[in-house]
């Protein structure tokens, strides 16, 4: 099998020189690499210059001239030339048996579409060493269990992926025309685009594999979005109505009929991470003290009804064309 790996950057230099380093120390080589940067991105583009003249990746450059990750994924997903993709973030570092490990999961099971695992996040000198034994799950009624940091436990099917340390066999994508969601919001990193995408693969008929011995090291770092000024943490009221947003629109999409109706019940009623529901609203505002609960909550509430307004509004649209074609 041939396996490209696809890096998608933005001035971020340092955090690429770590994640390359990494792919040189591969014990299965990569066959391509592919490193997705703007064409206004001159640090970056002077960079690679310079890394290329090295010779140690079979590395090459794509250029992408709209802003924001999902741009910049379609366009590496455009580029790709091997059988496997291997998707990681500049800030991640994969270990030495990353490839190794997510070859063998695929070459052993034609069925698996989808490859992930564990990524070790290093923050403020520590690193988050907790065990979770319950990883990318759609939770009933609609609650997004993550974890993909925390995993433990043997390999085992999961519902969605994450974007630092994810793997996907390109037939799965090709063949069903399978692209990352350009409705998302965000002006950097449109939030849950990872799991937009595995969840699109699952149902496209695909098993999906988390193996937390697939292994990278993530060192979370600097934005250039909305939260560009926020310290890792803390949220501005445009990101957290983009990510309400961009929540929505992915449960609509996964659900149907009356388990839609539930799950979008749940995000009103308790909510789900930054995306505050009554409940979890009463517990920051009255138990927590946190002053600005109120405008977190209208600004998820917000994201919601634009989901929601645009969910419609495809849906018209695409009834429009049906009847006139």
């Amino acid at each position: 099998m041939k396996i490209t790996v696809l890096v998608p950057t933005y001035r971020r230099t340092s955090d690429l020189a770590r994640c390359l380093d990494a792919l040189a120390r591969q014990r299965r080589a990569a066959d391509e690499v592919l490193v997705v940067c703007r064409g206004a991105d001159e640090e970056t583009q002077a960079w690679l210059v310079i890394e290329k003249s090295r010779a140690r990746l079979p590395l090459v450059k794509v250029e992408v001239s709209q802003g924001g990750q999902v741009a910049a994924l379609n366009a590496g997903l455009d580029a790709v030339t091997g059988d496997i993709v291997a998707i990681t973030d500049d800030d991640a570092a994969p270990r030495p048996t990353w490839l190794e490990r997510i070859e063998r999961h695929f070459a052993n099971s034609p069925d698996v579409g989808g490859v992930g695992g564990r990524d070790w996040v290093h923050e403020h000198g520590m690193t988050l060493d907790a065990a979770e034994p319950d990883v990318g799950r759609w939770q009933f009624p609609g609650r997004a269990i993550g974890n993909h940091h925390l995993g433990v436990g043997a390999a085992r099917d999961v519902d969605f992926l994450k974007g630092a340390n994810m793997s996907y066999r390109v037939s799965a994508i090709s063949g069903n025309a399978i692209r990352f969601d350009t409705r998302l919001r965000g002006s950097g990193a449109q939030v849950n685009n990872d799991m937009a995408f595995a969840s699109t693969v699952r149902r496209a008929g695909w098993r999906l594999v988390y193996d937390p011995a697939v292994e990278v090291d993530h060192y979370p770092a600097q934005r250039f979005d909305e939260d560009a000024r926020a310290v890792r943490g803390s949220r501005s009221w445009v990101a957290i109505e983009n990510e309400s947003y961009n929540l929505h629109l992915i449960v609509r999409d996964e659900y149907r009929g009356a388990r839609r109706g539930m799950a979008l019940l749940w995000l009103t009623v308790v909510g789900h991470g930054a995306c505050l529901g009554w409940v979890n609203l009463a517990r920051a505002r009255f138990i927590h003290r946190e002053t600005t609960a109120l405008q977190r909550w209208r600004a998820a509430r917000s994201g919601a009804a634009l989901a929601k307004r645009d969910h419609v509004q495809r849906r018209l649209d695409s009834v429009e064309r049906e009847f006139a074609g």
